[in-house]
């Protein structure tokens, strides 16, 4: 079902996760522009130390690996990302405590991602992960304690993609083209997962 809830309650949650001398992982799930990726940096902003924002899109296949392949025009299609490697990252958040692990980063100024940029020291307690497949990929689902999944409704998603492209540079037209074409491609498949959620939201106040 999906719910309402306000940002006081979500950073609650949050930080019940978030057990001294342990470690877990919350992801934030939803489609593209549903605002996973806003809220995740501010949860961990507010939880401070005790946790560390680790994100999907670092594993963006390098777009010169896109092209070899055929995929670039798929950009952000579940092919399109090194899903292993992204679990096998997740693996190791949860397994290690003795030294800090690194993470990649996903860069939208040079559409690359960037490897090691992500330090996660032995101290952090929760890791938020956010993106697209967190529920689609049953080896990732399966490493995270709990999926919350955004769902603000198609507009406000649509308008919010064609703001975001706009503001990295593309035409009106080339935004409009990926907001409506592989934007909502993606969109329509992982709006298919949600149900498998922890927490669906409709609208954080």
């Amino acid at each position: 079902m999906r719910r309402d809830a306000t940002y006081g309650e979500l950073v609650k949650r949050a930080a019940a996760l978030a057990v001294p001398g342990e470690r877990r992982l919350l992801g934030i799930c939803g489609s593209p522009g549903s605002g996973k990726s806003t809220l995740a940096a501010r949860l961990v902003a507010d939880l401070g130390d005790r946790a560390a924002l680790v994100a999907m899109d670092g594993f963006h296949l390098a777009q010169r690996e896109l092209d070899r392949l055929g995929r670039a025009d798929r950009k952000g299609a579940p092919d399109t990302f090194d899903a292993d490697g992204y679990a096998d990252l997740l693996r190791k958040l949860r397994t290690t405590r003795d030294r800090t692990v690194y993470a990649p980063e996903f860069r939208r100024e040079i559409e690359e991602p960037i490897a090691n940029a992500v330090p996660v020291s032995c101290d952090v307690a929760l890791v938020v992960t956010e993106g697209n497949y967190l529920l689609l990929w049953p080896d990732v689902r399966a490493l995270l304690d709990e999926v919350w999944y955004l769902d603000p409704g198609d507009e406000l998603r649509r308008k919010r993609l064609l703001d975001r492209h706009l503001a990295y540079g593309k035409s009106p037209e080339q935004a409009y083209d990926r907001t409506y074409g592989s934007d909502e491609r993606n969109a329509t498949l992982v709006a298919a997962t949600g149900r498998m959620a922890d927490l669906v939201l409709r609208k954080i106040e």
